[in-house]
């Protein structure tokens, strides 16, 4: 694990790459270094970029999992209920919404959330909370479809409502499950997610091969059907996985190929035939990976340059001065030696 003492621990500084950098009137600003996997169809290594190996948090890129194990546990998610069990989302008003649905089709209310209490990302949505005279609501947190997901399953099951997070609870056993399944690889430690859920660590290189294989379920006749759904479902639904104009969305929307952030600098892509990727941004920083993500895919192959040069016009930042252009997020050496 890389460890130094007796606290488990992701890759350090030393086995990592610099992937991206910030230039700010002609000088390097700031660096985002970190490490990255992709794997072909086949789940066989094609691009390996420091430590591939070690334990990270992959935060909510879990999430499509998660859905996947709700929908197993006898829940009957539709459209984009699927989606937000497996999304980040901004709290718009349109993701509240379906989230409300999923509550009262599992028969309970906000209140039985665990999740915090949030204000939406969504400014609109905010706005709309403030102008009502409401506060911070849980259904406006970015976890909020899959805690009602769970919600759901305990239900259907007459499982325990007021334990869903614990790990022992049946929906979580069988979350875990669903993962080691996918991935391939058992837990090399477990934590507590921001929402606060369980969260397990594993290798990027097992967390790019679970991906990759639920995004090849819809044309794998021997995979879950349930599983197909949850791929299927993401890519029909993109605005209900982040939010309208946020990058998991556009690039999903432009280039049919899954996107999910996590926390803390995580991201995987997965394109229909199971190639995919997974990066950790060693700062935890995220600003840099879906410019640095997307970069590793086209040169892997996994999707055309063009297009992805498109698309990241859309959803990179931009480096301001007085609100001027006056530098760019830009990729490392590493990462650019890859395009020659």
């Amino acid at each position: 694990m890389g460890n130094t003492g007796s606290m488990p621990e992701t890759f350090n500084a030393g086995d990592a790459v610099d992937l991206a950098v910030l230039e700010r009137n002609g000088f390097v600003e700031s660096r985002h270094a970190g490490s990255a996997v992709v794997l072909a169809a086949d789940g066989s290594v094609v691009t390996a970029l420091g430590n591939i190996t070690a334990p990270i948090y992959p935060r909510s890129t879990l999430k499509p999992f998660q859905a996947l194990a709700t929908m197993q546990s006898g829940v009957p998610l539709r459209g984009p209920q699927v989606a937000l069990a497996a999304a980040s989302h901004t709290g718009s008003r349109d993701h509240v919404a379906v989230v409300e649905t999923m509550l009262s089709a599992a028969g309970v209310t906000a209140e039985h959330l665990h999740c915090p209490a949030a204000w939406p990302e969504d400014a609109d949505a905010r706005a709309w909370l403030i102008l009502h005279g409401h506060g911070r609501q849980p259904t406006a947190f970015n976890c909020s479809g899959k805690h009602a997901g769970f919600l759901w399953a305990c239900t259907e099951n007459n499982w325990d409502h007021s334990t869903y997070l614990d790990r022992s609870h049946p929906v979580q056993q069988r979350v875990a499950e669903v993962i080691e399944e996918y991935t391939g690889e058992a837990p090399a430690h477990w934590g507590v997610d921001g929402c606060g859920s369980p969260l397990p660590a594993m290798s990027l290189t097992a967390l790019a091969r679970g991906i990759g294989k639920l995004a090849k379920s819809p044309s794998d006749r021997n995979s879950d059907a349930r599983a197909a759904t949850v791929a299927t479902a993401m890519l029909d639904y993109p605005w209900a996985i982040q939010g309208h104009g946020r990058e998991n969305t556009v690039v999903m929307e432009d280039l049919g190929i899954i996107a999910k952030n996590g926390a803390e600098g995580v991201l995987v892509l997965a394109a229909p035939n199971g190639a995919s990727l997974a990066l950790k941004i060693l700062d935890g920083n995220n600003r840099a990976a879906t410019l640095v993500g997307l970069t590793l895919f086209a040169a892997a192959g996994a999707v055309e340059v063009g297009a992805v040069g498109a698309v990241l016009q859309k959803v990179v930042p931009p480096v301001l001065g007085g609100g001027s252009p006056v530098g760019s997020l830009r990729l490392a050496a590493p990462v650019m030696a890859l395009l020659d």
